[in-house]
């Protein structure tokens, strides 16, 4: 059995949780511990028993209380060794995450307590960026949280889960028409910032299969996107793929999702 909820999705901050009764960990903590305490406690969840972090890129939505987690639980923090380079300059997390650094290598396999993960590059504006796979005792689970553009790296590891966490951010209409200035409009849109509703169902089409059991939009723009529009979005890819089998959700922004169970 694996639990997978969302603690946080979005620009005010980024957490997940994966595990089962043995093993667990987050991926990026983006909001603060005692949030992350208080959530996970609500599910029944000891944020004691958190074993390692994994880490998509030094954004402060992503790593704000990173340091301060790592200081205060002392759990190993895993990424590649430019993003670690990068976090021991960041203000986040400068000189506080100690003996917890763990190096990864894009496209390389690495394990913990007997999860596998392997990083793959994503473009996005910062150090680094990747997604994972994540293989979770035989449940399979693919992350790409904030990225720019969908390339055949993420057309890959996508079609290798049975469970995808998936960027839907914008809706172009909402995003030309907001109150955005042109030069973030542009960072947006330009292929180094975030994936559209569009991108995301078009990714969505592509790579749902038999094997692929859920959906998860998560990363939702708060100005410039609604979870109905992100979700209308990805449903017509999916009935578009003779896909409507899949779970499809889209992940709160400011609050904890419903408790996810997953049979290996």
């Amino acid at each position: 059995m694996t639990r997978f909820v969302s603690l946080s999705s979005g620009s005010n901050g980024n957490c997940y949780y994966i595990g089962n009764d043995d093993v667990s960990f987050l991926i990026d903590v983006g909001v603060g511990g005692r949030t992350i305490r208080k959530r996970l406690a609500m599910l029944g969840i000891d944020i004691n028993d958190v074993d390692f972090v994994l880490v998509t890129h030094d954004h402060v939505d992503h790593i704000k209380y990173l340091g301060s987690f790592t200081e205060h639980y002392h759990k190993p923090v895993f990424a590649t060794k430019e993003l670690h380079r990068a976090l021991d300059s960041h203000f986040c997390t400068r000189g506080r995450l100690y003996g917890s650094v763990k190096d990864t290598e894009a496209g390389v396999t690495s394990e913990c307590l007997g999860v596998k993960f392997t990083p793959f590059r994503v473009p996005h504006d910062a150090h680094d960026t990747v997604g994972y796979h994540i293989d979770f005792f035989g449940t399979t689970f693919t992350f790409i949280t904030d990225l720019g553009a969908v390339t055949d790296d993420v057309v890959k590891f996508c079609s290798l889960a049975s469970h995808l966490i998936v960027e839907s951010n914008y809706d172009t209409d909402m995003l030309m028409n907001g109150p955005y200035p042109p030069e973030l409009q542009k960072r947006i849109m330009n292929g180094h910032g975030h994936l559209s509703n569009v991108q995301a169902a078009e990714l969505i089409r592509a790579v749902a299969g038999k094997d692929v059991q859920s959906v998860f939009l998560c990363h939702l723009s708060e100005n410039n996107n609604t979870p109905e529009l992100a979700l209308e979005s990805a449903a017509g890819a999916l009935r578009e793929a003779g896909a409507t089998h899949i779970l499809l959700e889209a992940l709160p922004r400011r609050t904890s999702s419903e408790l996810y169970v997953f049979e290996s």
